[in-house]
């Protein structure tokens, strides 16, 4: 157990927090996210140091969020906003705390995390249930939501994400899901404990892995699923801003050993 009390899976939600920290408080960084500061300096006594070196790949994959819920809300400025195992994502003050209704559900363990360590928040709706319990949706209106699962699938049940899928499209007729992936090689590997940040921490096991290719392949595939999107990130710092990079990372071979980020869209 932790400074912030987390275990297991629920422990990477603190990987995530310090990689968005850091980059926020780098002065050669165009990325702003105070609340994560503000919190990752109230865990100071944290090890932050088991999760190895700092990552730009959470802060940028949040601005790609960031903007795509911005553009949903323009659009259904009532919401409905809901994050499926949000940890200790600071998207909600990132955006200025906007009046719109906003679900957070994740597992207790996390719940209590949240209301224990980020500001009070009346606009946020705090549900302690798994994603894969379908007992939540009784707690949020049916109709178009922008629903996003940063960092979530890969931990969950291979078999069981197509099926919640299916579920979310039923329910939010009109609304779209973003998550991000993982490729087959890299989940292959934290079933095996291959994955190491430093001689204290190996990721969790990730089961479910996604190429760009079969998110291709769900609509059609999964009822209600209309349109499937490949997210291309924008650039960061160093070599991640490199147009080389970026050409290599999006060569037919690459793709499909690449992580991803996927926006599905749900028809009316």
């Amino acid at each position: 157990m932790t400074q912030a009390e987390l275990s297991g899976v629920p422990e990477t939600a603190l990987w995530t927090l310090r990689n968005r920290a850091e980059e926020a408080l780098r002065p050669d960084s165009g990325y702003v996210d105070t609340e994560a500061v503000r919190l990752y300096r109230a865990l100071a006594g944290e090890d932050f140091e088991r999760f190895g070196p700092p990552s730009q790949v959470h802060s940028i994959r949040a601005t790609v969020i960031d903007k795509i819920i911005v553009d949903f809300l323009a659009t259904h400025p009532a919401g409905p906003v809901v994050a499926l195992g949000e940890g200790l994502q600071t998207t909600y003050w990132r955006l200025g705390e906007p009046e719109v209704a906003w679900f957070s559900v994740d597992l207790p363990e996390m719940i209590d995390a949240q209301q224990r360590l980020l500001p009070p928040a009346p606009g946020i709706t705090r549900l302690a249930y798994s994603a894969l319990d379908r007992s939540w949706f009784g707690h949020v209106p049916s109709g178009p939501a922008v629903i996003t699962a940063e960092g979530l699938f890969m931990y969950l049940p291979p078999g069981q994400i197509r099926v919640l899928i299916a579920d979310l499209a039923r329910h939010f007729p009109g609304g779209i899901l973003l998550y991000d992936s993982i490729p087959r090689v890299f989940s292959a590997l934290t079933m095996k404990g291959r994955v190491r940040l430093s001689d204290r921490y190996i990721a969790p096991p990730m089961p479910t892995s996604q190429s760009i290719r079969q998110a291709r392949r769900l609509p059609g595939r999964i009822p209600g699923v209309v349109a499937s999107e490949d997210l291309i990130p924008p650039r960061g710092r160093g070599r991640w801003a490199s147009p080389v990079l970026r050409w290599v990372a999006n060569a037919p071979v690459a793709r499909a050993l690449r992580p991803s980020l996927t926006l599905l869209r749900f028809g009316e």
